[in-house]
């Protein structure tokens, strides 16, 4: 094994972190996790860049910090009641209409798979076996093909169920690209 692979960084970064004080409930873990961490460097940038790509300014109200301290202190059977959003469902109602509290989610697409299946599996199975992904010597070889073969095992999905194929093969696919200079070599 070459000296850079070291184990699971990843799964050790993100128990460390969940292991954190002061959140005794696993929701809570995440929640901070995802508050203090994930958050901030995706899904807020990505909010924030797409709009103003086309000239659109967006706001996100809910990130307002005495919200957000105060949604932080709420029991996680209180966030979860009800199918979720609990309390600003309870406190929105009569002053919104109940067709907007109640809608379906809608959201930015953003590239998350937790079942690996069929064409993406196979894309998947193409990156991580190319010719440059094995020259790269990066990944454990055996575990690699564990996840190929089983991509569904429990064992292959992280603490907050997304699939470790699928974030090794998008790690390797942007190595490819911005590394190695060239698109994969794919089927």
């Amino acid at each position: 094994m070459p000296a850079f692979q070291v184990g699971d960084v990843t799964s050790e970064l993100i128990s460390a972190e969940l292991g954190k004080p002061d959140a005794d409930e696993f929701l809570d873990q995440v929640w901070r996790l995802d508050a203090t961490t994930l958050i901030v460097d995706d899904p807020v940038k990505r909010v924030d860049n797409m709009p103003m790509a086309w000239a659109l300014e967006v706001r996100t109200p809910f990130l307002d910090h005495e919200l957000v301290e105060l949604a932080a202190h709420m029991p996680p059977e209180l966030k979860l009641k009800e199918g979720g959003k609990f309390p600003l469902k309870a406190i929105s109602r009569g002053l919104i209409p109940d067709s907007v509290i109640d809608r379906p989610k809608g959201y930015f697409p953003v590239p998350a798979l937790k079942y690996v299946r069929g064409d993406f599996l196979e894309l998947m199975r193409g990156i991580l076996m190319s010719e440059a992904c094995l020259r790269r010597g990066l990944y454990q070889r055996d575990y690699v093909n564990q996840l190929l073969a089983n991509p569904e095992a429990p064992e292959h999905f992280t603490r907050i169920n997304g699939s470790k194929l699928w974030h090794l093969a998008l790690l390797e696919w942007w190595l490819q690209v911005h590394v190695d200079g060239h698109a994969p070599q794919l089927g």
